[in-house]
Parts: structure tokens; C-alpha cells; sequence
């Protein structure tokens, strides 16, 4: 059986903290609780006047990041009675889907994209989107409660004419609690930390940043400390950080992240 022997492990995610501190445990760690997630508020009045203006002048590309948020966007159109006339924008477009959630939703609606990822990932999203050319070209791009630098850092190198639309936001957590978890990384006090989301690791970089600290923060990554993610897009956000050493299970799921973690642990032991 795969232990983390004494290992402190921080859980950022707040969404099943208790279970996987059941899982930490069972392995011989120690479950650290540091939610470094906030809530998610919805922006509704600035992603129906996004919609509307879609619907009035038409677009050339939309980018759609996240299942979830597609849907809050077709929930807006229709709270304002414009589904029908939204979908309809959608089909006339060329749509660019991350993601197999967002595939099957977009199902439902009758609608296929033009491009989808590979893996679920951003970079692929990127590289099945290479042949088009996109100077010039109106493209919505859909985000997923933060930012997507890559993304849109590839439209602006393109010459592309983008505007994002956020359908919901992940409000900051308590400072005092990030504090604490980045003091505990830079000094080395806890073994390796759990990131669930791309936002827990945009929001603690970004914080990080502010303090002064993001240097000494990636250095302990690189060296004591090891990033561990729930999944490849979750991975992907960690990498854009600077932070390369990341463990992350084949399969995107909460358990299989923390045994992944252990099965690290003794690969570097020799057991």
C-alpha cells in the first residue's frame, strides 16, 4: 500500500476537504486544511449586455472554455427571453470547445464545433486551432472564473479582435488563511500542496506576487515542496506559473490525486 509517512499535506480545494483528509490519513499523512478558494459569484448584468451585443452584431469565433460556463451563458440568453436568437449566433459562428463537458452540452443545444481539444487542455485547444486564420476576426472568448493568459496571449499574437465574457468569478479567499499557506511553503513546514482548481493556483501565484514572494514560493516547489494538481488543465495552470515539478494522476479525480501523490513518494524513496 502506498504511504505519505508523516507527509503534511495542504488541501486548498475547499469541495470534498473532509474526504480527502479521510484519504491522507489512511495513507499515513497529515491533512492540512488551507482553502485557498474563494466563492463564485455570477456577473450577471455585464454577461447579458455580452450577450446581447453577440446576438445585434454577430461573431466570427467563440471560444468556449468550460460546460458550466457555456451553460450560464444560454441561462442568461434565455432569463432575458433571447435563448432561441443566442443559439442561433452560436450556429452562425465558429464554435472552439475545451473540454468534453462543454462538447456535450453543446450536443443539447444541436450545436458542433469547428475545433476541439485533445485532452481537455488548453495548449491543445491552441494547436487544433493553428491552421485558421484569425486576423482580424471577431472572436467571444468564454472564460472559466480567471484568467486564461496563454489563451489570450495567442489571440493578441494572432492579430485577433477578442473580447472575454465571464459568466462567473471566483471571489478571493481569506488572506490571513493564504498567508499562512505561503509562509508554510516557503519555509518548508508542510510537504506538498493540493491544487483542484486553475483558480487556487492563479489566485496564490498572483498573491504571492503582490508580497514579494513568488520567487521564493517557486523555488520551493522546485526543490522541497511538490505541487500536486487533480488534473491536466489544473497541471497546465501550474506550468504557466513557473512551477514545473507537478504530480497529477491519469485520471481526473480528488482520491487518485493523493495516491498519486504517495506512489511519488516512494518512486523518490526507492521503495
Amino acid at each position: 500500500m502506498s504511504r505519505l509517512a508523516g507527509k503534511r499535506i495542504a488541501l486548498t480545494g475547499p469541495r470534498k476537504a473532509a474526504e480527502l483528509s479521510v484519504i491522507v490519513e489512511k495513507l499515513g499523512g497529515v491533512p492540512i486544511l488551507r482553502p485557498a478558494q474563494g466563492t463564485v459569484a455570477v456577473e450577471r448584468e455585464q454577461v447579458e449586455a455580452e450577450i446581447a451585443r453577440l446576438i445585434e452584431t454577430g461573431i466570427d469565433w467563440v471560444i468556449l472554455t468550460t460546460g458550466i460556463g457555456t451553460e450560464l451563458l444560454v441561462q442568461a440568453a434565455e432569463s432575458m427571453g433571447q435563448k432561441e436568437a443566442f443559439v442561433e449566433t452560436l450556429s452562425q459562428a465558429r464554435i472552439a470547445a475545451r473540454g468534453y463537458k462543454t462538447i456535450n452540452y453543446l450536443k443539447t443545444l444541436g450545436l458542433t464545433p469547428a475545433v476541439r481539444d485533445e485532452d481537455g487542455t488548453t495548449a491543445s485547444l491552441i494547436a487544433a486551432m493553428e491552421p485558421y486564420e484569425l486576423q482580424g476576426q471577431q472572436v467571444a472568448l468564454q472564460l472559466y472564473g480567471d484568467t486564461a493568459p496563454r489563451l489570450v496571449q495567442w489571440l493578441a499574437g494572432r492579430q485577433a479582435s477578442y473580447r472575454e465574457i465571464l459568466p462567473y468569478r471566483h471571489v478571493p479567499p481569506a488572506l490571513e488563511v493564504v498567508d499562512t499557506l505561503l509562509n508554510e511553503i516557503v519555509s518548508g513546514a508542510i510537504d506538498a500542496v493540493t491544487f483542484t482548481s486553475t483558480p487556487q493556483v492563479r489566485f496564490l501565484m498572483a498573491y504571492a506576487q503582490e508580497q514579494g514572494m513568488a520567487d521564493r514560493v517557486k523555488g520551493a516547489f522546485a526543490s522541497g515542496v511538490v505541487a500536486v494538481a487533480v488534473g491536466k488543465v489544473t497541471a497546465e495552470a501550474l506550468r504557466e506559473e513557473g512551477i514545473a515539478r507537478v504530480v497529477a494522476p491519469e485520471q481526473e479525480r480528488m482520491g487518485s490525486m493523493i495516491v498519486s501523490l504517495a506512489q511519488y513518494y516512494e518512486q523518490e524513496s526507492g521503495a
